[in-house]
């Protein structure tokens, strides 16, 4: 099982191992490499991972970073874009490139100030039409990831 990513879905900071989990599912069906920023809010070891069933997890093309400075030295190209609430320009209007980055905050906060600031250009939103603060980061990251495979596909 194989492959070379097509693109990158960068979590800063994740909190809820489900969500990291679902999204690991998703990055191998859309063949992304996936990205952990930590520090980590649960355990991922390999004792942990078999316990929670995702036996998938193996064959899921993944970094660690022990911190946002560690990943931009580990990952200095490839375009990176930020998944926030705060921002006018919809994520279906980039015209997204082979080995592009979406980089998604933690559950609870989503990203600081300081990391939306470095790349203003490229933050980008998902649209919700009634009163929601925000969506489940594992939601946001299959519309993206598949906005980003629609775009390939087409």
């Amino acid at each position: 099982m194989d492959y070379e990513p097509l693109f990158h879905i960068v979590l800063w900071q994740p909190e809820i191992p489900n969500n990291t989990g679902n999204i690991g599912r998703t990055c191998l069906g859309l063949q992304a490499k996936l990205h952990l920023i930590g520090p980590l809010g649960f355990d991922i070891s390999d004792k942990a991972v078999k316990r929670a069933g995702l036996d998938y997890w193996p064959y899921l093309k993944k970094s660690v970073h022990n911190s946002w400075e560690d990943f931009l030295l580990a990952e200095p190209l490839g375009r990176k874009f930020l998944v926030t609430t705060k921002s006018d320009q919809l994520c279906f209007i980039p015209k997204y490139e082979k080995n592009d980055y979406f980089i998604f905050g933690r559950e609870t906060k989503g990203l600081p100030d300081t990391i939306l600031d470095l790349y203003p250009q490229h933050k980008i939103r998902i649209p919700m039409l009634g009163p929601t603060r925000s969506l489940n980061v594992a939601n946001a990251v299959s519309i993206v990831g598949y906005e980003f495979v629609r775009q390939k596909l087409m």
